[in-house]
């Protein structure tokens, strides 16, 4: 099994030997997705390759500060008319985190797969994986040490950006002194991390709050007051005016009561489909669990999506976590 030094070494030869790449990353992004997809783009425009960065659907209005976000292409709207070769996949978690985006794959196509989810199957031909990292866009401070590039404010804010959303603002597990140093440094370039705490960790919109409210008067206990869950459906979210990504955060609220140990949050998506967001405070590896209902994440942040109604799929979650408790 190859080292995470000879897997740096092999990316950056993947990435100087081709060109025109097709970069994705994960369905309905979040802060690091978004700034890995961009670091990415940063660097091959900076190596003077060609490339195309694209997701499934639109990007969080809250993440288009970023440099180069605004180039990420919404496949819903404008797909490219054709399939590429060379294709790097950041921050997805399995395969199927990729959306439609897959359609763009040619079927020989060689894979670049940079991600930090210890249930990461290596799907790549190429794999980047450290499964410790607090999120990927460490993963590519690390990938980008190896170029002799100029650091800008630019490029620092993205990387600060994806390591501050998914380190929850350093507060969570996943906050080691190796991402304190990173952080460290890239406010010497400029980066503006209280401007980013407020906007990125506090800040929410009207609809954020009219769907956090909807969400908690949906709120129930398991008997010994363990795990906690709350529940949405469309006409929730539009009745609230909330988009996708307005529910950012709302399973933390369940996970957060004192003495819970899993909080969940169930986004009703169709009839037929339920969106499980799962959040552990250390006695359950809900990564664990989610896999065992085709999903995968982290040991305490974790999803997956359940076919069948809210009715069925609540009392079956319910059941998984408190057999493991």
């Amino acid at each position: 099994m190859q080292t995470y030094e000879q897997a740096l070494k092999h990316t950056k030869e993947y990435l100087l030997k081709h060109d025109d790449y097709l970069v994705v990353s994960h369905v309905q992004p979040d802060g690091d997705a978004v700034s890995s997809t961009v670091v990415v783009g940063w660097l091959l425009s900076c190596l003077g390759k060609k490339f195309t960065m694209i997701n499934e659907g639109p990007i969080p209005q809250r993440m288009l500060f970023l440099n180069m976000a605004d180039q990420i292409e919404n496949m819903e709207i404008h797909p490219p008319l054709r399939t590429f070769q060379h294709v790097i996949c950041v921050d997805c978690a399995d395969f199927k985190r990729v959306g439609l985006t897959n359609k763009l794959f040619a079927e020989d196509a060689l894979i670049l797969n940079i991600d930090h989810h210890p249930t990461n199957n290596g799907y790549g031909q190429v794999n980047l994986i450290k499964a410790d990292a607090a999120a990927t866009a460490e993963i590519l401070y690390d990938l980008l040490k190896l170029f002799d590039i100029e650091w800008t404010q630019e490029l620092a804010t993205a990387i600060y950006t994806g390591i501050l959303t998914d380190s929850g603002g350093f507060r969570y597990s996943n906050t080691s002194p190796k991402i304190m140093g990173i952080a460290s440094e890239l406010l010497t370039y400029g980066v503006k991390g209280p401007e980013l705490a407020e906007n990125l960790l506090e800040e929410i919109t009207l609809p954020q709050m009219r769907v956090l409210v909807k969400a908690l008067n949906t709120l129930q206990m398991s008997t010994d007051g363990q795990v906690s869950w709350v529940h949405l459906t469309p006409e929730d979210m539009l009745e609230c005016g909330a988009v996708n990504e307005d529910l950012e955060g709302i399973v933390n609220y369940p996970r957060n009561i004192r003495g819970v140990e899993v909080g969940i949050f169930f986004k009703v998506i169709d009839d037929h489909a339920v969106k499980v967001s799962l959040r552990s405070a250390g006695k359950v590896d809900v990564a664990e669990l989610a896999q065992t209902f085709g999903g995968g994440g982290h040991a305490r942040a974790a999803g997956c999506r359940m076919e069948g109604t809210l009715d069925t799929i609540i009392p079956q979650v319910i059941e998984r976590v408190r057999n493991l408790l």
